[in-house]
């Protein structure tokens, strides 16, 4: 994954976290705008998500993102 996409997806937990408690849950959209203007991008996300981790839709925030952090 790239190094843009693991900072993103661990600032966006750190929002979600903030804004509505520990117990948020998120799903590989969260980290994209609703324009699909990087493909790739999503794609890479989404292949980390379902195939590399086996995530659910919805998963919580802190769990994302200590699964980014342990593969920094």
């Amino acid at each position: 994954m790239k190094v843009s996409l693991q900072e993103k997806i661990i600032d966006v937990c750190d929002k979600k976290v903030a804004q509505k408690g520990t117990n948020v849950g998120l799903s590989f959209y969260a980290f994209f705008a609703n324009k699909n203007d990087d493909p790739e991008l999503l794609m890479a996300a989404a292949t980390w998500w379902i195939i590399t981790h086996k995530l659910d839709h919805f998963e919580k925030a802190l769990k994302i993102k200590a699964l980014v952090i342990s593969e920094q």
